[in-house]
């Protein structure tokens, strides 16, 4: 028999409990006597809960872990996610008059042999549909507040791309008792000393209910980084100087209207953003901001303000969060998963992502024995390489807008933007950005995404001067007003959200 291995997860919570039934579920854990899966959880520290939106990868990993979609809607209070409605991202709103576009995830509409994109651009900007609407069905059918599916469709598929907001804490529950299941072992126990052994690897690790031992130890501590780096001092980047939220306030509210948007809102202000979820039975609203550029009371006035009259004393959660990440996120025999490995803000909902990013390597590269220095450098350089282009995707959003407010400014600053971002942002000043602009294992984002970004902040590229290679603008037309017909169709044959949502929560 194969010796024992031992793997112990620090830290519970939506990082820990993940890990741990993604890992039991991977490894098979209930075939494998051999393998042993803990998670010593602290009673005595609360989960951060930040995220309650996620990338539509959710879908895949609920799925894998064998977790019905339905129990999953019910037990979370979770709802559809279609993608983001920026408001007021671009230029700053006036009464009455706001700047919107919308980041969907459904892709572009595709066809084999036309790539429309090059037309949109072609087509004059006072009068040509916005970006998103005119190149997906999804921005009618979210704007219609309907679903992205049926109730008769299948678990976890639909004619259109989506993800879930959802209640942290309670996903959080339902993922230990998924983990429980599969074999995890749960232990409470609040982490007093980390030992180190002679080469600086993790050797122990002490409770008051007793001293815990494994060949691996991953740190789901959140940003008190207990193993990764206050133990093993594993040294923290800062993104300060490109992404400059570091606040958030958060607040939960009734819902007060019929209606159940299927996207996250986020409204730009004068110093950051706020966020805007309809969960079953409550609004998750926050607002992030740069306290280099606004006092704690100035945003907590702009919550209240956003959240409208009767809210005066309103209950506000105050996150201070640092962006940036580990360098080194796997230390010999110690990895960080969550924000024990980083953070860099809530916008585009990328910590969960993040999370299983992470698990799903740390579940194939994990050797069956002897040493971990070559899955640890692999595990780096790409969880490196996937932060920092997220951090580019993020300042994005920033760095093109045309608001005159100090903080928009500074992050519209060349000194602010990453330099492979500022390459590309002048290359797409004569294309659009293309698939061979990245590279698969290490983003989390297509290049259509950036498409949605650039052209929904009104970015302009010039196809000016190609405009005769451009030969098919009839066919491209008749799929562009293809598109619009399957818009009206999807919009009368779905069903409303909130409809969807009631129909799944009625069936126990």
């Amino acid at each position: 028999m194969p010796d024992k291995r031992r793997l112990l997860i620090v830290g519970g919570g939506t990082a820990g409990w993940l890990t741990a039934a993604y890992l039991a579920k991977a490894l098979r854990l209930a075939e494998r006597p051999h393998l042993e899966v803990t998670v010593l959880e602290s009673p005595d520290i609360a989960s951060v809960g930040v995220g309650e939106g996620t990338f539509p990868t959710i879908r895949n990993t609920l799925q894998f872990l064998g977790i019905a979609e339905s129990e999953f809607i019910r037990e979370t209070a979770a709802t559809m996610k279609q993608g983001i409605r920026f408001v007021d991202w671009a230029q700053a709103g006036t009464p009455g008059r706001h700047h919107q576009f919308f980041h969907p995830f459904e892709a572009p509409f595709y066809a084999e042999d036309l790539n429309l994109v090059p037309y949109w651009l072609l087509q004059d900007e006072a009068t040509r549909l916005p970006f998103a609407q005119a190149m997906t069905l999804q921005y009618r059918v979210a704007a219609a507040q309907r679903a992205p599916k049926r109730a008769g469709e299948a678990p976890y598929a639909a004619p259109l791309n989506y993800a879930y907001h959802f209640d942290a804490l309670k996903l959080a529950r339902l993922l230990a008792e998924r983990a429980r299941q599969l074999g995890v072992r749960h232990v409470q126990g609040t982490v007093t000393q980390v030992g180190l052994d002679a080469q600086g690897a993790i050797a122990h690790v002490d409770t008051p209910q007793g001293r815990f031992e494994a060949d691996l130890y991953i740190d789901c501590t959140g940003f008190r980084a207990e193993l990764i780096g206050r133990a093993l001092g594993s040294p923290f980047r800062s993104c300060t100087g490109q992404l400059f939220a570091d606040r958030a306030l958060a607040c939960r509210l009734p819902v007060d209207t019929p209606e159940l948007e299927s996207c996250t809102i986020a409204t730009a202000h004068e110093a950051g953003w706020l966020w805007e979820i309809g969960l079953n039975g409550s609004r998750g609203i926050g607002c992030v901001y740069a306290s280099s550029h606004m006092s704690d009371d100035r945003a907590a006035e702009v919550l209240r303000r956003y959240c409208g009259a009767g809210h005066e004393d309103l209950a506000m959660r105050s996150i201070p969060f640092a962006p940036g990440y580990r360098e080194q996120q796997w230390v010999k025999n110690c990895v960080a998963v969550g924000l024990s490995a980083g953070f860099l803000e809530p916008l585009e909902s990328t910590g969960l992502v993040l999370i299983e990013a992470a698990v799903g390597m740390i579940a194939e590269m994990l050797p069956h024995s002897g040493p971990m220095a070559a899955p640890a450098r692999r595990f780096n350089e790409l969880m490196r390489a996937r932060f920092d282009n997220i951090v580019a995707f993020l300042k994005l959003h920033y760095c093109l807008s045309r608001r005159d407010e100090p903080f928009w400014r500074d992050n519209a600053a060349p000194a602010t933007i990453p330099d492979r971002l500022a390459d590309l942002l002048a290359q797409w000043r004569l294309r659009p950005p293309g698939r061979f602009d990245f590279g698969l294992d290490t983003e989390t984002f297509a290049f259509f995404n950036y498409q949605y970004i650039l052209y929904g902040m009104g970015f302009h590229t010039d196809l000016g001067p190609g405009r005769g290679d451009f030969t098919q603008a009839a066919e491209a037309d008749r799929l562009f007003a293809k598109i619009q017909r399957f818009a009206d169709r999807a919009v009368q044959d779905l069903p409303s959200h909130r409809a969807l949502i009631q129909q799944i929560n009625a069936v126990k």
